[in-house]
């Protein structure tokens, strides 16, 4: 069992800019990055000096030796990557680096992400060399929102969830970013009649059910609980981290499309559920607020029932009763506009809306929260979650 002083806690975090897809021209994607993790570092209170490891996940191309002499850092003892694509390793890479500070192999670990897409690549572009697309490309399935809408397509055939159900995550995001100057939708509001005009993008899903393409990066600053004793700062621990597949999934959707009949309506996290909540000793209805990687409103949909939150095929009633609405909602989420209004940095944005959260410092606060969920991405392999409590 890990000791109470080597519990891992978030102390900083940090981003930089968010722009639209192609709107950061006067610097790189890497100098982006180091600047949030500079800011994430000063946020911590602390220096360069006294990170000692780097996470990352989804092939992010800066990479962690050249940021360490980019930033000063004297002596690295960590360095992980979480294989997968997309969002599936945002908080994977943070059960990395809580391992390694729990295993003693690094003190303070920065996880970070940099996407400046307008600079080198559309991620998730078709035609990109892998080897499993080779399963779903002569299918049609080119881009992750065709990849993902049959899953979507057959969950709303298989329980009574409507296209209404899936408005009330994309319009429930928008609310939440008209109240953060930082999101990239921020000054632009959304109502029905405009959500249910909106272009198909693969059907179910329309535009505005799809996450945004935007530049930007984002980093969390993570170290013991005995070093977080001495930071003058608020501090939030992180009370669990699972991270993993489900069996057969392989690569799902975004490879092959097949998983087992009985998880085909899921996002690949039953399993990751049930030991996220088992090692916090909590249960669904203990959690204050929560951030769904929302790359496709209906995995949010999905997400809620495999998180428990819910009974399965009960998400499009749920959200219908308004509870995930910042205010009166049972479970606020995505409190900041996540990646469908805010900005899409594969998840890292989400993290740091939690720890805002619990903090008390974001823009559509809950009252009084205590303990956060932060999902992974959904759909995919490998997938996970963090469940972060207020110390």
């Amino acid at each position: 069992m890990t000791s109470a002083t080597k519990k891992p806690c978030i102390v900083g975090i940090g981003e930089s800019e968010f722009t639209r897809w192609g709107g950061i021209t006067d610097c790189s994607q890497f100098q982006v990055t180091a600047e949030a993790i500079l800011a994430a570092v000063r946020d911590a209170n602390l220096d360069p000096e006294d990170i000692d490891g780097f996470a990352s996940f989804s092939n992010d191309s800066n990479e962690a030796m050249l940021m360490q002499v980019a930033l000063g850092v004297p002596v690295v003892r960590w360095t992980s990557m979480v294989w997968g694509g997309g969002g599936g390793g945002s908080t994977g890479a943070v059960a990395q680096a809580c391992a390694a500070i729990e295993a003693g192999h690094a003190e303070t670990i920065v996880v970070y992400r940099g996407l400046c897409q307008g600079q080198t690549r559309r991620f998730g572009k078709f035609g990109q060399g892998r080897t499993h697309g080779n399963f779903v490309s002569p299918f049609g399935f080119f881009a992750p929102a065709q990849m993902l809408a049959p899953l979507i397509q057959r969950f709303m055939h298989d329980y009574p969830i409507t296209e209404l159900h899936l408005a009330e995550i994309a319009l429930s995001g928008r609310a939440n970013a008209n109240r953060n100057p930082r999101a990239v939708m921020g000054g632009r509001e959304l109502n029905l009649d405009q959500y249910l005009s909106s272009r198909w993008i693969a059907e179910p899903l329309r535009l505005y059910d799809c996450c945004l393409e935007t530049d930007g990066a984002a980093a969390v600053v993570i170290t013991t609980r005995e070093r977080a004793r001495d930071l003058p700062g608020p501090v939030v621990e992180v009370l669990a981290s699972a991270h993993g597949s489900g069996p057969g999934w392989g690569t799902g959707p975004l490879g092959s499309h097949n998983m087992p009949d009985e998880d085909y309506c899921s996002t690949n996290n039953k399993q990751n559920a049930r030991t996220l909540f088992a090692k916090a000793g909590l249960t669904p209805g203990d959690i204050d607020v929560a951030q769904f990687y929302d790359h496709f409103s209906g995995l949010v949909l999905m997400a809620l029932e495999d998180f428990g939150f819910c009974g399965q095929g009960e998400s499009g009633a749920f959200v219908e009763e308004g509870n995930i609405r910042w205010e009166g909602g049972k479970l606020p989420i995505n409190t900041s506009g996540g990646q469908l209004s805010e900005a899409y940095v594969h998840g890292v944005n989400l993290i740091n809306e939690g720890v805002r959260q619990l903090r008390g410092q974001s823009t559509s606060q809950v009252k009084d929260a205590q303990t956060c969920l932060v999902t992974g991405g959904l759909g995919v392999a490998p997938s996970g979650g963090l469940i972060l409590g207020r110390v």
